[in-house]
């Protein structure tokens, strides 16, 4: 269910800064950013500095691997927002939208390096099941995936679960494949930290 706070519930500054967003890219903003500037202290913030670290913040998975977990923990969620934003993004850092389309088909067969499939498996079992054993995790690190590796994919799955859940729960306006390009473009070269 869409809620009027998300059209309406912002200061006359945020509104301006809106418009201004629109006029200058030709396209409006995201609810995914809008919804930050609405009590930005209690969510916004944060979620801003903690998905800017999970997905732009020092790791061995590049940022291109990074977009792609967050395309994957969407389409496990089924959140077609997210979906598109990130499977844009993905598409772009990586340069190559069969490897991200192809993972989003099918994991399995997906032409990707085995740590990072084995680590998207965790994921997936994660988002499906809410937890994840000893055994899932050991699979990962057998498949060439490091501690770190993991604990910096988690916080991926955190930081989009948490927004697939938002953008399904207040029915954030779906954008068209220009908007999800620019959107894009705007992440890989500003990151989220707005």
């Amino acid at each position: 269910m869409r809620l009027d706070i998300l059209n309406n519930g912002y200061s006359a500054a945020n509104k301006a800064l809106f418009t201004v967003i629109r006029l200058f890219s030709g396209h409006p903003l995201p609810d995914a950013a809008k919804i930050t500037f609405y009590r930005s202290d209690f969510y916004g913030n944060p979620a801003k500095a903690f998905t800017q670290q999970a997905m732009r913040g020092p790791s061995s998975w590049s940022v291109a691997d990074r977009e792609l977990m967050a395309a994957y923990v969407s389409k496990v969620n089924d959140c077609a927002f997210c979906i598109g934003a990130h499977t844009a993004t993905a598409t772009q850092a990586y340069d190559d939208a069969p490897r991200v389309t192809a993972t989003l088909a099918d994991l399995e067969s997906a032409p990707l390096e085995e740590p990072l499939r084995a680590t998207l498996r965790v994921l997936g079992i994660l988002v499906r099941t809410g937890k994840v054993t000893a055994a899932d995790m050991q699979a990962a690190l057998s498949a060439g995936a490091t501690a770190a590796q993991l604990r910096d994919a988690l916080a991926v799955a955190v930081a989009f679960n948490t927004t697939n859940t938002l953008a399904d729960v207040f029915g954030f306006t779906l954008l068209t494949p220009k908007g999800y390009t620019a959107g894009a473009r705007f992440l890989l070269k500003r990151g989220y930290g707005g």
